[in-house]
């Protein structure tokens, strides 16, 4: 498996890049793309919304089941992809570049679901799932 490393991981399989602007980005791993399925519908929180760490947040619908999508972080949402609402087969084809799910500016270093992994700490714990 092949985990961008300078991105930072949930053990719900959502990946996390932070900018020094406090804006992070959140998607969702190969891995969990994977599992899913084709991907064919996806809810996203609504920019202007308030997301909690660990909470769930959207939903990704799939050939095979609904999943709900978990931030990693608290804060507001200040922008969606709009190309993965209208093609949700971004996430399976490429889930760390045009496949981004939303955006959120932080509430601080609290707003952090638990720990986060690195690409390493993920790989090991999706191979011991």
């Amino acid at each position: 498996m092949s985990n961008p490393p300078e991105l930072r991981y949930s053990k719900e399989h959502e990946w996390l890049a932070t900018a020094e602007d406090g804006v992070a980005t959140v998607g969702i791993t190969r891995y969990a793309a994977d599992q899913l399925g084709d991907v064919v519908f996806v809810q996203l929180p609504a920019v202007g919304s308030t997301v909690a760490a660990a909470e769930p947040c959207g939903e990704l619908e799939s050939t095979k089941s609904v999943s709900d999508v978990y931030s990693p972080v608290s804060g507001e949402v200040t922008e969606v992809n709009q190309d993965v609402v209208d093609d949700p087969s971004l996430i399976n084809s490429a889930p760390f570049e045009a496949g981004w799910l939303f955006r959120v500016r932080l509430t601080g270093e609290a707003g952090v679901a638990g720990e986060l992994l690195t690409a390493d700490e993920y790989e090991t714990f999706v191979n011991a799932s």
